[in-house]
């Protein structure tokens, strides 16, 4: 069994875009890191892998459609359009 979100990010207001992803992950119970210019969002559902948000960059996620993870992701993602563009597909 497995799922994977593929997207790409291109973030033209990287502060405003981290902001809505902190406050979004404190409140949610999500973990942050930071990692080489990148923002990890660590989640609490096992076996989801980290998400890997950054200014301009292309990624993929293993999320295996775990609930509410997957779809937190999605709205992360999705959320990012606000402040730039994405692309987004699944499989």
């Amino acid at each position: 069994m497995g799922h994977t979100v593929y997207y790409l990010l291109e973030i033209s207001d990287w502060d405003g875009f981290r902001g809505l992803v902190e406050r979004a992950a404190k409140a949610l119970g999500f973990g942050l890191e930071w990692e080489n210019g990148m923002l990890l969002l660590h989640p609490p559902c096992r076996p989801v892998e980290p998400l890997r948000l950054c200014k301009k960059c292309s990624g993929f996620v293993k999320t295996n459609l775990v609930e509410p993870c997957h779809s937190v992701y999605l709205l992360v993602l999705h959320s990012a359009a606000s402040f730039g563009s994405v692309s987004l597909w699944e499989d």
